[in-house]
């Protein structure tokens, strides 16, 4: 199981429930900031992006890149713990 960053570029005003429902299907979640969740998942990156493509228009920009060891963050919408723990 890796954690993977997934950010998707949704315009103003779409709808994002089906985006926020295939993201919590993976279970281990976080919502990071306002287009930007983490996931842990036995999936790789590109089946992160193809799941997550059939929820958006084909416009739409999704980014999913598997974490790494380090990070920092300031005023995430996520718990720290969770990214502690999970990154």
């Amino acid at each position: 199981m890796a954690c993977y960053i997934i950010s998707i570029d949704m315009p103003a005003g779409a709808e994002i429930a089906r985006v926020v429902e295939a993201i919590k299907s993976y279970g281990t979640w976080a919502h990071i900031a306002h287009t930007t969740w983490a996931v842990v998942s036995d999936k790789d990156h590109k089946q992160i992006r193809d799941h997550i493509s059939t929820c958006v228009p084909e416009a739409v920009r999704i980014f999913v890149v598997k974490s790494g060891k380090t990070a920092a963050w300031r005023n995430v919408i996520c718990r720290n713990e969770w990214l502690k723990e999970n990154l």
